[in-house]
């Protein structure tokens, strides 16, 4: 784990005032929740393309910032497009590519199903982590917002 996501770590599970000590994997739960409670069709919680693959990047990188049983998961779940996308025999695509590839899939085609655009989502959020450059700063801003959260 990089120094910046041990810094959001150690500050998400600082005790705030209001929700005292919430932790980076109790987000990534209340985080994992509203998204699936969004794709089964909550009256509290709405989904289109864009909020789904949304949440998704937003719970695949806290996932992957908490580690353990999360950042397990969730990097099975991005290892399957990565794969595809870097052994499709077209060249030597690295994670910067492989996230550019991702967010345009999860973003731009018009899904009949939520469930693509989040898992697309998903991944995403684990490799913006590993790609660095330019994705870095969504990562940087999920933790920075993370730990705002666990400052309440």
């Amino acid at each position: 784990m990089s120094v910046s996501l041990l810094a959001a770590t150690d500050t998400v599970i600082a005790a705030g005032p209001v929700l005292g000590s919430v932790g980076i994997s109790g987000l990534t739960l209340a985080t994992g929740l509203l998204l699936l409670f969004g794709l089964r069709g909550s009256d509290r919680v709405k989904l289109d393309r864009d909020k789904a693959a949304g949440f998704g990047i937003g719970f695949g990188t806290l996932a992957a910032t908490a580690g353990d049983l999360w950042g397990s998961v969730v990097k099975g779940i991005s290892e399957v497009p990565t794969s595809l996308i870097q052994g499709s025999g077209m060249g030597d695509i690295r994670m910067g590519g492989v996230a550019l590839v991702l967010t345009i899939c999860a973003f731009c085609p018009k899904w009949k199903r939520l469930i693509w655009p989040a898992l697309l989502g998903i991944s995403a959020g684990v490799v913006y982590g590993q790609a660095g450059g330019i994705w870095g700063i969504g990562v940087g801003l999920v933790l920075k917002l993370a730990g705002i959260v666990g400052a309440l």
